[in-house]
């Protein structure tokens, strides 16, 4: 039996809600069990994986989310409110990424250790260049009228567009950080792809609402 154009929009709106708080749940809860494994505080390491994971995965996602017509945790608010927030957790996230960058090349100044050698390092150096560059070039939906043969609507896709490379270049890095020795070591088995699995999920998610306002953009303008 066939469904209605109705039922599958209202199958397809539950998913995007469930997947969303989904999202939610896997962006609190990674660098909560990161805090767990590494002990921030027990060595200047420590540090390193709990701020990058308070970056890409809890503070970046959230960013993105709060444009999410179904699953904002400030949809009731104003876009103009929910772009402050936005610009506010971005701003977290790029200090935190700052700090963890800072934190793991004092670190291995310290230990005598190469930095920027392993596939981790460089995407991870990449991500959060990337990061600043990307709240750089936010300026520019404060102040259109700095690029004036830019539309604002233009601005917008290309910083949205811009945006979603950056956050699955910083779970890229998260996803490869797994990969370490200090990670492999401490969390094994299954665990281990469960842990695997959390980036991908907010990266499917975050992809989707991209693609989303893509497409709703796009039917607009006809």
């Amino acid at each position: 039996m066939a469904l209605t154009a109705e039922t599958e929009s209202r199958l397809y709106r539950s998913l995007r809600v469930a997947s969303g708080a989904a999202a939610h749940l896997v962006a609190l809860g990674f660098p909560t069990a990161v805090a767990v494994l590494a002990r921030p505080g027990s060595s200047l390491f420590s540090w390193h994986p709990l701020l990058m994971a308070l970056a890409f995965s809890f503070l970046m996602t959230e960013a993105l989310l709060i444009f999410s017509p179904e699953t904002s945790l400030l949809r009731s608010f104003s876009r103009k409110v929910r772009v402050r927030v936005h610009w506010a957790l971005q701003l977290l996230a790029l200090l935190c990424a700052l700090l963890g960058l800072a934190v793991i090349t004092y670190n291995k100044h310290l230990n005598g250790k190469g930095h920027f050698v392993t596939w981790h390092g460089l995407t991870g150096l990449l991500a959060v260049l990337y990061a600043g560059g990307q709240c750089a070039g936010g300026v520019l939906l404060l102040y259109p009228k700095l690029m004036k043969n830019w539309t604002l609507a233009k601005l917008k896709l290309y910083h949205a567009t811009s945006g979603l490379v950056g956050y699955l270049l910083g779970c890229a890095s998260l996803m490869l950080g797994m990969c370490s020795l200090w990670f492999t070591t401490t969390v094994t088995g299954a665990s281990w792809y469960l842990a695997m699995l959390c980036p991908l999920i907010t990266s499917l998610v975050i992809m989707n609402q991209v693609s989303n306002a893509y497409l709703y953009r796009k039917r607009s303008q006809h």
